[in-house]
């Protein structure tokens, strides 16, 4: 194991509303703890990944994903060293902003907005934990500290343009605390370098399952072929989906070895030696070796021409986006109908993408069919 702790985030900054520390907890844990017990992280269970939540009860959901992205990222950041609680907390609220219908719905909330400021969940999920969820006495959202909120606005890397971020957000929210052009952590850079090694990986097994594609399909990339070969001697006593979970796993195993590799590699390379060092570098410090990132390009060009590009996932996701549309313009015409008079005081078209945004799939369904 390589320490490079002098490089982690174990001391907090603190948050926007001061808070007594915990005898028992470190800021960061209790950081994660209230991503858990929040209301949103529930509410994944019931959000599409790639497959509608109302299909079957073994493809991937957004809580499974993030279940699933916050294992990869604390054991890579375990093995550097680094703040494990950090990158873990970062990959279970990465996806707390997504609409139902996973892109699709993500897609047509921001159609029915584009006059009103735009949606997008990354940004979402800061509206979530900064005021959406309200459960404490004292103060609006969770209350995460200033290192989590960091490394959830640059889950896609620096913001160098931040409009956006003053329209959904508003800038006075942070205080002046978060410097917006700086690379995130880099707890924060493993826990979005993690989530493409989830979904990738993951979206396969998936596609599988579904019958979008098969074995013989995915062995026509050569990283898969090369696994493949390498149980060549089992492979004819393995049972197909014993074979298959195998493929994943060496597929993970092999991409987290390689941005371990790599990274520190950008260590050593660019003489990093403090966390200044990191947040000024013009590129990210985590990340896969050029061999990997074109792996991972004719991974994403196979899922997107196989699967999401799939006319049963495209028909399904049109329908998702009629709903997300339709359910816009019917709370729109009449918003007591479904949202709080208190809610109604504030800016109504993000009130309603806040309601619409925070639905579950089914929910989402069960509302459309009860207000045609």
């Amino acid at each position: 194991m390589n320490n490079y702790s002098n490089l982690a985030l174990f001391k907090s900054k603190g948050r926007i509303f001061k808070e007594v520390n915990s005898l028992y907890r470190t800021p960061f844990q209790r950081d994660r703890d209230r991503i858990i017990h929040s209301a949103s992280f529930r509410r994944l269970k019931h959000k599409t990944q790639v497959f509608v939540n109302t299909e079957g009860d073994h493809y991937r959901t957004r809580i499974t994903h993030s279940i699933e992205v916050a294992q990869i990222a604390r054991s890579i950041a375990k093995h550097l060293g680094l703040n494990d609680d950090l990158a873990e907390t970062l990959s279970l609220a990465h996806d707390l902003g997504h609409t139902p219908f996973g892109h699709a719905g993500e897609d047509a909330l921001n159609e029915c907005m584009i006059n009103y400021g735009g949606f997008d969940h990354n940004l979402q999920t800061l509206r979530i934990v900064m005021f959406l969820e309200h459960k404490y006495l004292k103060f609006k959202g969770l209350n995460l500290t200033l290192e989590t909120l960091d490394g959830l606005l640059k889950h896609n890397g620096p913001l160098h343009d931040i409009s956006t971020v003053n329209r959904l957000i508003g800038l006075k929210n942070f205080n002046n605390k978060i410097n917006f052009k700086n690379f995130g952590s880099l707890e924060a850079q493993i826990s979005a370098i993690s989530d493409d090694i989830a979904y990738n990986n993951h979206d396969i097994q998936d596609g599988i399952r579904a019958k979008m594609f098969n074995l013989n399909d995915l062995i026509e990339i050569n990283f898969f072929k090369d696994i493949y070969k390498s149980h060549k001697k089992n492979i004819k006593n393995i049972n197909k989906d014993i074979l298959i979970y195998q493929l994943i796993r060496d597929s993970i195993d092999l991409m987290v070895k390689d941005l371990i590799t790599n990274t520190k590699k950008n260590l050593r390379l660019n003489k990093i030696k403090s966390l200044q060092d990191i947040y000024y570098l013009n590129e990210p410090t985590v990340c896969f070796s050029n061999k990997f990132l074109i792996i991972e390009k004719e991974i994403k060009y196979f899922l997107r021409k196989k699967m999401y590009n799939n006319k049963k996932v495209l028909l399904k996701n049109n329908h998702g986006k009629k709903i997300i549309k339709n359910l816009f313009h019917k709370i729109k015409k009449k918003p007591k109908k479904f949202i709080s008079t208190i809610q109604l005081k504030k800016d109504l078209n993000r009130t309603i993408a806040d309601f619409i945004s925070g639905m579950t799939d089914r929910y989402a369904i069960n509302l459309y069919k009860g207000t045609k």
